[in-house]
């Protein structure tokens, strides 16, 4: 397996993808019924942000994204956002993706890496970000209406390079 930079031919695979994970409800606090023209908006970075995918041959197992949290006098930190195909969830994906995302981040000179809204509820990517240093700063209780847990917290996580 290896991250590298999306290509425009990835985008049907990387919208299968999406679409799953946003459809599932279970971890982004995005609309379910979004869009594919939505969805391509908001995953497909543009400079100074970046796309990737994990790849395994031509199979495409999982994509991030990544670039500045906010803009202005916050845009010396970074985020990311990562997903993997239900298939390929627990073989190490999402690690590289992190790892990718994280190394990509102090290269460009970020002070830090901020996610804003982490299911508390997805154990599997708060115990991942933990590995790889990021803190729980805080929790918005009930913030997160999860299809079979009810309303649950959002984390915001942080890792200071």
């Amino acid at each position: 397996m290896r991250v590298r930079e999306y290509q425009e031919a990835d985008w049907a695979a990387v919208w299968a993808i999406v679409h799953d994970v946003v459809r599932a409800a279970e971890t982004f606090p995005f609309d379910p019924d979004m869009s594919e023209e939505l969805a391509r908006s908001i995953w497909v970075e543009v400079p100074p942000g970046r796309t990737v995918v994990a790849v395994d041959g031509d199979r495409i197992l999982g994509t991030a994204k990544m670039g500045p949290n906010r803009g202005g006098p916050g845009a010396h930190i970074s985020t990311a956002s990562f997903m993997v195909a239900a298939g390929e969830r627990g073989r190490g994906v999402g690690a590289a993706l992190c790892r990718d995302a994280l190394a990509w981040a102090e290269a460009q000179g970020y002070a830090g890496m901020q996610f804003n809204a982490v299911a508390e509820s997805n154990r599997s990517a708060v115990q991942l970000y933990e590995r790889h240093g990021f803190q729980v700063l805080g929790t918005v209780p009930r913030s997160f209406e999860h299809p079979a847990l009810g309303r649950v917290g959002l984390h915001l996580m942080y890792r200071e390079f």
